[in-house]
Parts: structure tokens; C-alpha cells; sequence
């Protein structure tokens, strides 16, 4: 009896250690059941004889940084409105910027993104559109053509600090005294541009020179260089036509009161809708006289013109056709896009990426630091006519524009899609005094 009774008190001790033992899995899950749980020794200690010392499961710090973003550059152009033809050029030649870096690897790896946006040749739409390339995280915008745009796009650029690149937006207005993020790439400030005009009529013996302005900033800006910089020279310019801007624009009574005067060349740089109207009608009104364009892309110019613009349309540009390294950088660019004429516009827009994109791999992504390395440094980009470097304020610092003429050719091999005709060159600019606001 007694016996049993020991068995029986056993048997349920044996049994309520295996509960416990249960118990004891439950609540340590870092145990096995049917092994021993190995004994861990603390940190900067070694574990006892005939113990394991647990691997240790605490992850270490993450010290690789997360892959950065693109890089993100802004384009705001004009591309449905009147200055459409220089903004195809300019979207085609940042985009063939942007596909050539990253073919190459991008920048320190990272890839650049062109981020577009069209001013459509309105004030407030390019201020707007401004605004949401910088929200979008842009580094530098490039690409204004008019000066209706530029001047109020480059007042919100140095107010929100973020570089903008303007490349034929040449009114004065555009740069203050205290203009620090704004930079000319191509057109000159408008004050600037007439000295190119008055170094080639005094080298042709001119004496009368007639002169045709759009009713706008750009054009209002040209007239005051114009009467101030041939002021004393002993040329006469007469009374300075003032027209408004097409579509309903008749240039008939202009071009024939400068025809009248006696002109021996017509100046229609402030007019840049104008310009093949007013050569056309120049033709019959004036005779064969040379006609200076508005820094328009020559394609579309020859391609309205046709014959007449043979050896009478003559225009300035910040792109060197005659160089080896235009020429090549032509043959891609026509390769690249569906233009069929690498302009000025597309030249500058090239440089653009190509600087932006140089500043990035030296200081950052921030815009004050790469518009503070625009300002420090000078760069030769491949087909411009001259280097670019920056006063303090943004104007171009030693700008020599080409001044051609269009003649018949033949175009060097590969670098010219709509035609045969192809330049000669005028004069190249003594460099032009920098304008200070």
C-alpha cells in the first residue's frame, strides 16, 4: 500500500516537471526543447569554460547612404507660341546634353533628368512654370528666349535663388545691380548688341542706316542701343521705325519710309518676328541691301526665304559655324533630332546641361553653390564662339558674337538638313563691354 502510494506521489512529480519544463518553452522562445540553452557572455567578456557564446543578433549601423536622386535640371521655352523655332532648338540640344552625360555614367553615377515646361510666351505661364520646376526640385533652369519672359522669370530666380539661364532674353531688364542666380549665355544684353552692327557698317563705308523695332521690351531696348551707340559716328539712322508684332503686323509702310531715307543696310535685330517679312518686302522696296536679322535660327529664316536670302539676310549668333568643333557637334546633334539645322539656341541649351552639370560634380546639388561656381570659373564649350564667363551680376563678361551672311554653300559635309546654303562670315566682334545695370 505504501508501496503504491510512493509510486503513484512519483508519478505525479514526474508530471508536474513536465508541465514546468513546458511552461519554461513557452515563455523562452530562444530556446530548443531537448537542448540545452547555450549561455551567452556580455559584451566585452568571454564566455565561461564549456559554454557556447551566442552569435550576436544585434544588426549593425546601416552606414551606406541611400542612392541619391537624379539630378534634376529645369527647361522653360517657349514651344507653342511665337518663339517656337528657337525653343525646338533649345528642347533638342539640352535633351542631347542630358542623353550624352548619362550615356557616359551621369554625373558621379547619378543620372541626370530634364524636367520641361513651356512659358508659351506669356509673362505670368513662365513665372508659373518657373515656380513649379523649382518645387520640383531643380537645380538650374535654362532655356528663356523672350525678353517678356525672361526679364520676370530672372526676378523670381533671384528671389527664390535658384540659377537661370538665359539664352536670347536680352532686354536690360532682365539683370539688376544686384542680380546674383541670372546668367546670359548667347544674346548679349540689348544695349550690347549694337556694336557688332555699327563695327561692320563703319568697315563697309556705310552711311545711312535704316532700323525696325517690335513694340516690345526686347525691341524698345534695341532702339535706345542703336541711338546710342551710333551717336557721333557719322552714320545716319534716321527715324527709327517702331512696328508691332504679326500675325497682323503689314511691314509695307516701315520698310518703304527706310527705303525712302535711302538705307544702305535695314537693322531688324530688335524685330525678330518680322525678319522674313521685312527682308522679303526689302527686296522690292530697297533694292539689294543687306538686312540684319534678330539672333534667329538661319533654317527657318532660308526656309521662308528661299533664294532671297541669299547674300542679303545676314544675322549674329553666339555659335562658331566655321569650327571643327560646331561640326561635330552638329553631325550628333542632327542625328539625335528631328531639327534639320543645329542654331545658337541649340549650342547654348548644349552648354547649359554641360556647365550645370560640371558645377553638380564639383560642389553639390544645392543651387547658391553651383550658381556661386558659375561665378568663380570660365568654360569653353564645344561649337561656342567665345568663352563663357560672367560678371558679378551675370552679364556676359567677354562676349564676341559672329556676324555671317547667308551665301550659297555648299554646307560642309553632314551639317546642314535644309539646304545646301550655308554662311559667310561678316565680322567677328571685338569683345563687347559688358552692360551694367
Amino acid at each position: 500500500m505504501k508501496q503504491r502510494s510512493r509510486l503513484r506521489w512519483l508519478s505525479l512529480l514526474a508530471a508536474l516537471m513536465l508541465v514546468v519544463a513546458a511552461c519554461g518553452d513557452d515563455a523562452d522562445p530562444t530556446t530548443t526543447q531537448g537542448t540545452a540553452a547555450p549561455t551567452t557572455a556580455a559584451p566585452g567578456t568571454t564566455a565561461a569554460p564549456g559554454t557556447t557564446a551566442a552569435p550576436d543578433t544585434t544588426a549593425a549601423p546601416d552606414t551606406t547612404a541611400a542612392p541619391a536622386g537624379p539630378i534634376k535640371i529645369g527647361m522653360l521655352v517657349d514651344q507653342t507660341s511665337t518663339f517656337t523655332p528657337w525653343g525646338v532648338n533649345v528642347r533638342d540640344g539640352m535633351r542631347m546634353a542630358v542623353k550624352e552625360l548619362n550615356d557616359a555614367g551621369g554625373v558621379d553615377g547619378r543620372m541626370l533628368e530634364l524636367v520641361e515646361q513651356d512659358s508659351e510666351n506669356d509673362a505670368d505661364i513662365g513665372v508659373d512654370r518657373f515656380e513649379r520646376l523649382v518645387e520640383d526640385g531643380v537645380v538650374a533652369v535654362g532655356g528663356p528666349i523672350s525678353s517678356g519672359v525672361g526679364a520676370p522669370v530672372a526676378a523670381v530666380a533671384e528671389q527664390m535663388e535658384v540659377p537661370l539661364f538665359l539664352i536670347k532674353s536680352g532686354t536690360d531688364a532682365a539683370l539688376t545691380a544686384d542680380s546674383r542666380y541670372t546668367f546670359r549665355t548667347c544674346l548679349p544684353a540689348a544695349p550690347m548688341v549694337a556694336g557688332p552692327v555699327l563695327q561692320y557698317a563703319q568697315a563697309q563705308g556705310l552711311t545711312n542706316v535704316g532700323v525696325i523695332v517690335a513694340d516690345y521690351a526686347w525691341g524698345q531696348a534695341v532702339k535706345s542701343a542703336v541711338e546710342n551707340t551710333f551717336a557721333g559716328s557719322g552714320i545716319d539712322i534716321g527715324e527709327i521705325q517702331v512696328a508691332p508684332v504679326p500675325p497682323t503686323t503689314d511691314f509695307t509702310p516701315f520698310v518703304r519710309a527706310m527705303a525712302d531715307a535711302g538705307a544702305q543696310m535695314i537693322v531688324a535685330t530688335g524685330h525678330p518676328p518680322g525678319g522674313s517679312a521685312i527682308v522679303t518686302l526689302s527686296a522690292d522696296l530697297a533694292g539689294n541691301v543687306p538686312v540684319s536679322g534678330s539672333w534667329s535660327p538661319p533654317n527657318a529664316i532660308v526656309g521662308n526665304l528661299q533664294e532671297l536670302a541669299i547674300d542679303r539676310y545676314s544675322d549674329f549668333g553666339c555659335a562658331d559655324y566655321f569650327s571643327d568643333a560646331y561640326q561635330d557637334l552638329a553631325r550628333r546633334y542632327l542625328a539625335f533630332s528631328d531639327n534639320q539645322f543645329m542654331s545658337d539656341d541649340a549650342v547654348a541649351a548644349y552648354a547649359i546641361v554641360n556647365m550645370v552639370a560640371e558645377a553638380v560634380g564639383a560642389v553639390g546639388d544645392d543651387p547658391t553653390a553651383v550658381a556661386e561656381y558659375m561665378h568663380a570659373n570660365s568654360f569653353e564649350m564645344p561649337g561656342h564662339a567665345y568663352t563663357l564667363r560672367w560678371t558679378e551680376w551675370g552679364e556676359l563678361a567677354e562676349a564676341t558674337p559672329v556676324f555671317t551672311i547667308i551665301s550659297e554653300g555648299p554646307a560642309p559635309d553632314g551639317v546642314n538638313e535644309a539646304g545646301d546654303w550655308w554662311f559667310e562670315l561678316l565680322v567677328q566682334a571685338d569683345p563687347l563691354e559688358p552692360y551694367a545695370p
